[in-house]
Formats: structure tokens, C-alpha cells, sequence
């Protein structure tokens, strides 16, 4: 039964594994984000997007930076529980 369980069971966990942490690279982006606050600066610096704008997007960015960075750093962090 157990070479049965490792030889079906543990794949399985290994490939959710790996689709759980692509999937979370995906949504939590850290790089995307921080281009994203560079343009914002940018289109604010040439005049494009004005003060209220910039602010406002410049905090949505900031917030979603501090979660996408905490989500890595879980990531990073977790621990796999093997048999």
C-alpha cells in the first residue's frame, strides 16, 4: 500500500506543488509591479497622468507591492511536508 501511495500519491502533491507556486508568481509579480510604479512615475513626470491620479495609483501599487512580496516570502519560506 505504501509503494502504492509514493508512486501515485506523491507526484500528484509535487505537480500541485509546482502549479501552486507558478500560479502564485503569476498573480504576485513583484517585478511587474515595480515597473508598473515606474511608469506611473514617469506619466506623471511628463505630464500625462496629474497629481490626484499618480497619487492614487502610486498607493494602489505601493499596497499591492507589500502583498506580492509578502506572498514570495511565505513562498520562500514554506516547508514541505514529506512521508
Amino acid at each position: 500500500m505504501i509503494l502504492v501511495d509514493d508512486l501515485l500519491v506523491r507526484p500528484f502533491f509535487s505537480i500541485l506543488n509546482i502549479l501552486h507556486s507558478m500560479a502564485i508568481e503569476e498573480m504576485y509579480d513583484v517585478r511587474a509591479i515595480s515597473n508598473e510604479l515606474k511608469e506611473n512615475q514617469l506619466l506623471y513626470e511628463l505630464g500625462d497622468r496629474d497629481t490626484e491620479e499618480y497619487e492614487r495609483r502610486k498607493a494602489e501599487l505601493e499596497a499591492e507591492l507589500e502583498v506580492a512580496e509578502a506572498a514570495h516570502e511565505q513562498l520562500s519560506g514554506r516547508v514541505e511536508v514529506r512521508r
